[in-house]
């Protein structure tokens, strides 16, 4: 149970990372500085989607740390 519960983990965890690197926001280092005053703008399509994996990936991966945390 515990090899199943890290292998799940490392899955989570590799697909955060992917998830949050595809999430384009076409700005270098000029945010740093303050930005370069970009308007709201709403996602759609495949920035949507991306958005929301994201998310459940955070979530699954948490709640497998927890998880994991009780069961040793």
């Amino acid at each position: 149970m515990n090899n199943l519960l890290i292998f799940l983990q490392l899955i989570f965890a590799i697909g955060l990372v992917a998830a949050i690197l595809l999430q384009s926001r076409g700005t270098g280092l000029g945010d740093i500085f303050g930005g370069g005053g970009e308007s709201y703008r709403s996602k759609r399509g495949v920035e949507k989607i991306l958005f929301i994996v994201t998310i459940g990936l955070a979530i699954g991966f948490v709640l497998t740390a927890i998880v994991n945390v009780f069961i040793q």
